[in-house]
């Protein structure tokens, strides 16, 4: 298959704005509770719409009698929370344009922006964020207001819009139209500058609508109760800011949690109890990960990995009979996932509160067998794909029959089009303007319509549609193999120890692989092998949100143990790991050899995306000593035993794949 259209489900408005929901709900059901607050005292409590109504009429006063006008952009920087929803709707309420920034943006990556976007106002969440903005101001002559948000910013803004007429708001509301730009949302930037995709309101009603439309019975674990979401993805990525206002029009109460921390988030996920969620597939690895983790403890590994392989045959099972395909799970294996339920899947539901019962993730690609565990334990995840020139999704699994390890069939009202070159292209409602003052890069791109997106992919005979690769990042060997790295990475990072895979071998002889560890995995690997307790092991410190850090801090710790990472135990692990990658590809594509590093990839030091993506040519230049080491010498013939290579030895062993330290 080629080309897949789904005709919408909801028709865009022909008038009005964003801000228009928060108006129509507060007026028809004022007493409904829009959002959840968590209080000072841990306590979550209810927002009703019409008190966000209020808020956001007070807040969008002060911006105007603070300058802010129509058409202007006011900068974000703030992890998620409340404060910023309140201010995204009071800023499209008077037709500004919020421009969202990462909170751990660099000084140099926030200059860019806010000078690129002409931005004369910022809002800020607390004094380190300050200081970033204070530290270019001087090349930002455009940028003439700040507001702190944990200085009193809202109380600050309300009372300097106390004299302001509420219909001077109104005005500025009625004066939008669906054309009008909401936000300009720039780019991870994983191969040169971000880019400022220009979206409309018309793209967020298109993708939030019929988004809330086709997936509206998923967002109640049953039928009758409150739907409600916790929001933990970061407000300055576009799938979190698509959640926000699908939630709004969609009126599902929306809770915030800044913190994207086992530590912090399973806590409030118990207490706030939401119906559905939306994820990247790190979170959902990351519970797995303590759920198997504390079996292991418990010294329950075993029966554990037995549940874990009866969800997955039961979900594919069922999978199979949704597709004609089968007759569904038999008998036995209905009884031993009803004793498994109780013992395992049961836990795992509540760790995501109790009530869940279908998610949505999107980000990266998630494990198949990752994704049929959790249908198996009693939580659909719906795996779908989408970019910022897309305002989120352009495609999603259906949940009536997921197919997993897929990113499903388009939303409504989007095309998918797979190109002669392999390459996806779409087209809908949702699809972006075009990059902010770049006509050249916008041309390169959007074509009577359609949105190349980059990325390579195909389309099965159902219409779903798989990933395969990005066409940046093919790999050609000296030898004139081509290759995408995508696949083989996400199967090597499937395992538990590891964080990070990068593939290499462009221009070089053949494939190899340098690896990073997951820092929480290997100290929970060496107490189960009688090492030192987790939370005794050196340079142990507190993680930051989405993921950044870890239980171990960000300076030297664990992982920089030499004697550790040449650890032949800890070796042979990524080794099955490779091994396990490389039955998917074959021989001339495989991993012939990998090095364990020491360091760990972040977006501090330039390695990693603000959403988490990987920077290959600033990896392979961040490493090419350990790159250029992976080649001194060539390994004799395939897969096979092996012994270890040392820093400055050639690759050691008769055959087969070699661990470098």
């Amino acid at each position: 298959m080629r080309e897949i259209t789904v005709p919408p489900l909801v028709s865009t408005p022909p008038i009005g704005g964003l801000a228009d929901s928060v108006f129509d709900r507060a007026g028809e059901e004022p007493g409904e509770a829009a959002f959840g607050r968590k209080g000072t005292d841990g306590a979550w409590q209810d927002v009703t719409a019409a008190a966000f109504r209020d808020e956001v009429l007070a807040l969008a006063k002060g911006l105007l009698a603070e300058g802010v006008r129509f058409g202007d952009r006011v900068a974000v920087m703030s992890r998620t929370r409340y404060e910023w929803t309140l201010f995204d709707f009071a800023l499209w309420s008077i037709g500004a344009q919020p421009v969202p920034l990462y909170p751990t943006a660099s000084p140099d990556q926030v200059c860019w922006i806010l000078r690129d976007a002409g931005v004369t106002a910022c809002v800020v969440e607390h004094e380190d964020h300050a200081m970033t903005i204070g530290s270019v101001i001087d090349r930002l002559p455009e940028l003439t207001r700040l507001w702190q948000l944990d200085a009193g910013a809202v109380e600050e803004l309300g009372a300097a819009g106390a004299r302001v007429g509420d219909d001077v708001v109104e005005r500025h509301r009625m004066a939008l139209t669906p054309s009008t730009p909401a936000t300009v949302v720039y780019t991870s930037g994983t191969t040169g500058r971000p880019k400022g995709c220009v979206l409309t309101h018309a793209n967020f009603m298109a993708e939030a609508d019929n988004v809330v439309r086709r997936y509206e019975h998923v967002f109640r674990s049953r039928p009758g109760d409150e739907a409600a979401t916790l929001l933990f993805l970061p407000l300055a990525h576009v799938f979190g800011r698509m959640v926000q206002v699908a939630a709004v029009r969609g009126r599902v109460k929306l809770g915030h949690q800044p913190q994207l921390t086992s530590a912090a988030l399973l806590p409030d996920l118990r207490a706030f109890r939401p119906t559905f969620v939306l994820a990247v597939p790190y979170v959902l690895e990351k519970i797995f990960a303590l759920a198997r983790r504390a079996a292991e403890a418990e010294g329950r590994a075993a029966p554990f990995e037995r549940a874990v392989d009866v969800a997955v045959r039961y979900a594919e099972a069922v999978e199979q009979r949704a597709f004609g395909r089968g007759a569904g799970p038999g008998p036995a294996l209905r009884l031993r996932h009803q004793v498994f339920d109780r013992l395992v899947y049961a836990k795992v539901r509540e760790a995501l509160g109790g009530r869940v019962r279908h998610a949505m993730s999107g980000g990266s690609a998630m494990d198949r067998r990752l994704g049929l565990f959790y249908a198996g334990a009693g939580v659909t995840v719906l795996e779908g794909y989408g970019l910022t020139e897309t305002t989120g999704a352009a495609t999603a699994n259906p949940p009536e029959r997921p197919r997993f390890g897929s990113v499903g069939q388009p939303v409504p009202g989007t095309t998918v089009r797979i190109a002669g070159d392999g390459e996806v292209w779409l087209r809908g409602g949702q699809v972006f303007a075009g990059y902010l003052g770049d006509g050249r890069a916008t041309g390169a791109v959007l074509q009577e319509g359609w949105f190349a997106t980059g990325d390579l992919g195909r389309l099965d005979e159902d219409g779903y549609l798989s990933i395969t690769g990005r066409k940046k990042e093919i790999l050609v060997t000296s030898g004139g193999k081509s290759l995408s790295p995508v696949l083989l990475e996400e199967r090597v990072r499937a395992h538990p120890l590891v964080a990070h895979c990068v593939v290499v071998g462009n221009d070089r002889p053949y494939v190899a692989a340098l690896v990073t560890l997951d820092e929480e995995a290997v100290a929970h690997w060496l107490h189960m092998r009688g090492g030192p307790a987790p939370g005794t092991v050196p340079g142990t410190g507190t993680g930051t949100a989405y993921g950044h850090g870890s239980a171990y801090g960000h300076g030297p710790g664990l992982l920089q143990d030499t004697e550790l990472v040449r650890d032949s135990g800890l070796e042979a692990e990524i080794r099955r790991a490779v091994v396990a990658a490389n039955t998917l590809v074959s021989q001339a594509e495989s991993i012939r050899t990998f090095r364990i590093l020491k360091a760990r990839f972040t977006e501090e030091d330039g390695l990693l995306t603000p959403s988490l993506k990987l920077r290959r040519k600033a990896i392979e230049v961040a490493y090419a000593r350990e790159v250029d080491a992976l080649y001194r010498g060539q390994p004799r013939g395939g897969i096979g035993d092996t012994g270890a290579a040392r820093d400055g030895g050639g690759i050691g062993g008769n055959r087969g794949i070699t661990g470098m330290q």
